[in-house]
Parts: structure tokens; C-alpha cells; sequence
């Protein structure tokens, strides 16, 4: 079966982007945003009806979403983040004639920049999506590391132990909680000594070089070097890729030199990944082309 075109969604918890992508990896119209109802079942109900305007001219349908992903990617497993209630039992298959193949958000990322992006030419990949939480997408032997039940790359574990911050997963102290968008907001605040600032207080600050701004903004960046070296050392990538908002504001020369002076593993590359907020849905595509397809 030759899949040429493919319709593809991105599912997050503030937003649905949705687009045509062909074979190649390119969007064919522009990708559409809408606001991720939040009503039970609506979100079933929208994809439903994005559908079926697009069905008759595509050959499949691709899911990428927040949350864990079962290995024959038909259905979420878990950790669906600030997700609406009752999207987890979502029936995908059922929302079209068409093939429909679901696949987590970080997977689709490193899967798009491992084909297309910067990661291009390079078959052992990390691929860290900086947002309001952490995704992470695993290329090993140029292959998607997705672990025995669909659920590799999770960065729940701790990396202090004094019960300083309560991470959404419910424990305290994981990397997540540290290294995320959320933990730059809480690094604002600490630091600002104001409850009311937030990661953008601080990104408007470093572009007027505030010192509260420059000393939070610091300390989170050596949270996401510590993170990326424990991924390198654990991993040993040829290149690791930083995505999401904001990795548009990391130094990356001096993270680059920093954490592969901390490595014990051999020297890896580290750059901002090539896609911003279309990545999951080309990724996503190119992946249910190559299952479609077995490739």
C-alpha cells in the first residue's frame, strides 16, 4: 500500500494543529490550530469532523499526541499530562475509514528531525522537547526507542531528595520539574521573590539583561545541561537536539563545551532541533507512512 498523502494532528493539552503532509515530509496546506476543548468526548468529536473533510484526499490518518502510546499505536496508555477527561479511552481507529496510526508527540518529533531535520545523516539521536514538560524522543542504531509497552523516554525520575518541588506525575523532585518550561516559571519566582512572575517574565527580562531575569534563566539553564549530560552519558548520541519555545533561548556554545567537558561517554553534538511546532505532525506522518508501508 502506497500512502502519499497523509492527514496529521498534533494533540496537546492547549492545542489541536492539524495539516496535510505528503511522503516527503513537506505540509501541503497550512497547518490549522484550534484550542483543545475541553469537554469529555469533544476532542473525539472534532478530530470526527476534521476528517471528514479531509478523508476523501488522503490515504491515512496520523496522531501525534501527548501520553503514552501503545506498540501497535491504536491507543494512549498513560501520562496524558493536562489532557481533557476521558481522552485517554479516545477510539481512534474509529474516527475513519482510513488508517488511522497514533504515536507520542516526543517520538514523532525525533522521528521527523531524525528523516528531514537536524538530526539528518546521524543515527543515534536525542531529541529534548523543552515545554510546559519534558519530551524525549530516542534514535538508537537509527532506530525509535520506544521500550517493551510504548513508554520510553519518560523523565520522571528524581534528581534530588529533599521534597522541593512536587512534579505533575505526583512524586517530587523528578528532572522534569526541573528542566521544563513549568520549572523556569518556578525558578522566577523564586528568585524574583514574587509568586506572580512566570517563564515570560523572565524572557522579557533577559532581553532588557534584568539581573533577577539573568540569574533564573542561569540557574534553569544548568538544570537542562545537567539534564542533557544524563541522557548523553546513559544514551551516548552522535547529537542531541533541543526543541520546544524555549529552546530558542539556550546558549548553546557554552552548553555544548559544559556538558560535553561533564560527559564520560564519547564527545556528541548539541544543537536547537530544525522543527518548531509542526514537528510532532510531520513526524507522525513519516511514521505511519513507514509502518503503512513496512519500511
Amino acid at each position: 500500500m502506497k500512502i502519499n498523502q497523509v492527514l496529521a494532528f498534533d494533540i496537546g493539552g492547549t492545542k489541536i494543529a492539524y495539516a496535510v503532509v505528503d511522503r516527503d515530509g513537506k505540509i501541503v496546506n497550512q497547518v490549522v490550530r484550534h484550542p483543545t476543548p475541553a469537554a469529555p468526548g469533544a476532542v473525539a468529536k472534532l478530530l470526527k469532523t476534521i476528517i471528514s473533510q479531509f478523508e476523501d484526499q488522503v490515504d491515512a490518518i496520523a496522531v501525534s499526541t501527548a501520553g503514552t502510546v501503545d506498540k501497535t499505536n491504536s491507543r494512549i496508555t498513560g501520562s496524558v499530562g493536562n489532557m481533557p477527561q476521558g481522552y485517554m479511552d479516545t477510539d481512534f481507529k474509529a474516527l475513519s475509514n482510513k488508517p488511522v496510526m497514533v504515536e507520542n508527540d516526543a517520538n514523532s518529533a525525533v522521528w521527523a528531525e531524525y528523516t528531514i531535520g537536524n538530526a539528518k545523516g546521524y543515527d543515534n539521536v536525542i531529541l529534548l522537547t523543552l515545554g510546559t514538560g519534558v519530551g524525549v524522543g530516542i534514535i538508537v542504531g537509527g532506530r525509535l526507542l520506544t521500550g517493551k509497552s510504548g513508554a520510553a523516554g519518560e523523565v520522571h525520575f528524581p534528581v534530588r531528595y529533599d521534597n522541593n518541588r512536587l512534579c505533575g506525575c505526583g512524586r517530587y523532585d523528578c528532572l522534569e520539574i526541573y528542566m521544563s518550561g513549568k520549572a523556569l516559571s518556578l525558578e522566577a519566582k523564586a528568585v524574583y521573590k514574587d509568586d506572580s512572575v512566570n517563564s515570560h517574565t523572565v524572557i522579557e527580562g533577559l532581553k532588557k539583561n534584568a539581573l533577577p531575569a539573568v540569574t533564573a534563566f542561569h540557574n534553569w539553564q544548568e538544570m537542562v545541561k545537567n539534564g542533557i549530560v544524563i541522557f548523553a552519558d546513559i544514551f551516548d548520541p552522535e547529537i542531541v537536539l533541543l526543541g520546544g519555545s524555549m529552546a530558542h533561548f539556550i546558549d548553546y556554545g557554552r552548553l555544548n563545551r559544559e556538558a560535553n567537558e561533564m560527559i564520560v561517554t564519547a564527545p556528541f553534538l548539541l544543537k536547537e532541533a530544525a522543527f518548531e511546532n509542526d514537528a510532532g505532525l510531520v513526524g507522525a506522518a513519516l511514521l505511519c507512512i513507514r509502518k503503512l508501508e513496512n519500511i
